[in-house]
């Protein structure tokens, strides 16, 4: 799998944490766009925000990328909604168009600005997209397609902004695209050979857990906690 050419960071979003849409629930899913430079650290863009930081943010999801590519497909999905007329509707950190999850390995080195990324994982779509698309399903819809984005590592802080380039330095793992990563984790989800190739990965804590649970039950872990979440009041 070649490497991609450099690609144009279209925009960088951040947000601040508030109080959600179920009791005792905090997001920074709004994110809104930054035209200055931002610095970079290990925990992602310095005053980026997440309301829940035992599943959201840290070193091995510091930023989220999300391309714009996928933003018709969900127009024609679920309707232009407002929050899909420009980016940021998926709480991304960068936007960008021209890759997707297909174009994009595990453990792939990038450069932007003064900032080298690594490809950490897929993001796992949580209950908290479908309150913020009024759509009971949408994390399930996100599932489903394969139109999650992705999050990456800090290796090197810098500063970066919109207009600057993406550029792959290293692709240690060609034959881990992730979309081939979303096949096992949610079409053939019990795969032996393939979660036990995955274990050769550099997999954040959480995924090695799933990965190796797999393995260890023969069956598949619930995602109903995380898609569907808290019940609503009626």
């Amino acid at each position: 799998m070649t490497l991609p050419g450099p690609i144009r960071i279209d925009t960088v979003l951040t947000g601040r944490a508030v109080d959600y849409t179920r009791p005792g629930s905090r997001s920074a899913i709004d994110k809104r766009a930054v035209r200055d430079a931002v610095e970079v650290g290990i925990n992602g863009i310095v005053g980026d925000e997440q309301g829940d930081l035992h599943v959201h943010g840290g070193p091995d999801k510091a930023i989220h990328h999300y391309p714009f590519d996928h933003y018709a497909a969900w127009q024609a999905d679920i309707g232009a909604q407002p929050v899909l007329a420009q980016p940021g509707a998926f709480g991304e950190n960068l936007s960008t168009t021209g890759i997707s999850e297909a174009d994009i390995c595990v453990g792939d080195r990038l450069r932007a600005g003064s900032v080298v990324l690594e490809v950490s994982q897929l993001r796992q779509p949580c209950w908290k997209l479908n309150d913020r698309f009024n759509t009971r399903d949408m994390a399930r819809r996100v599932q489903h397609t394969g139109r999650t984005g992705w999050y990456y590592r800090v290796l090197e802080g810098g500063t970066l902004r919109a207009g600057d380039t993406l550029e792959w330095l290293e692709r240690p793992w060609p034959q881990w695209p992730l979309s081939r990563v979303l096949d096992v984790l949610y079409r053939n989800m019990l795969d032996r050979a393939a979660l036990a190739d995955m274990l050769t990965l550099p997999l954040t804590p959480s995924w090695r857990k799933l990965v190796e649970g797999r393995l260890a039950r023969g069956e598949v872990e619930s995602w109903a906690k995380r898609i569907d979440g808290p019940a609503l009041e009626a």
